[in-house]
């Protein structure tokens, strides 16, 4: 099954495909560093742990046992997406990466905690307003 894609065609809708696909490009940056001095390396590790625990937490989210329970799945989401934005922010700034090089990842980490943010305000409103 083909999932639904923005209006640039890119990008999955559904946020636990986006949330995979961004983790998936998260391994290969980190892949590429495996060669790389011990800076780089410890970044990346650092990395890799927040940036696959962002889709991690999503798909978590979806069995959530309570409304409660899946406002603090997306909480921690957030806060992962927010510490992966700053290692490559990190990665970018010591010249490790080049800023070509993650400029995408950063933009797309920006955009996935703007959504984040709205799935738990929406969902905070809607158990307001039970």
């Amino acid at each position: 099954m083909q999932r639904a894609k923005d209006k640039a065609g890119s990008k999955p809708r559904d946020i636990c495909e986006r949330t995979f696909s961004f983790a998936v490009e998260i391994v290969t940056l980190c892949r590429s560093l495996e060669q790389a001095d011990s800076a780089a390396c410890a970044l990346a590790r650092q990395l890799i742990r927040s940036g696959t625990s962002i889709g991690a937490n999503v798909e978590e989210a979806q069995g959530g046992q309570s409304r409660a329970d899946f406002i603090s799945k997306y909480a921690i989401a957030r806060k992962e997406a927010r510490e992966t934005h700053y290692w490559l922010r990190l990665l970018a700034a010591t010249g490790i990466v080049t800023d070509n090089a993650v400029s995408t990842l950063i933009q797309e980490c920006n955009e996935l905690i703007a959504i984040l943010t709205a799935i738990i305000k929406n969902t905070q409103a809607n158990r307001s307003s039970q």
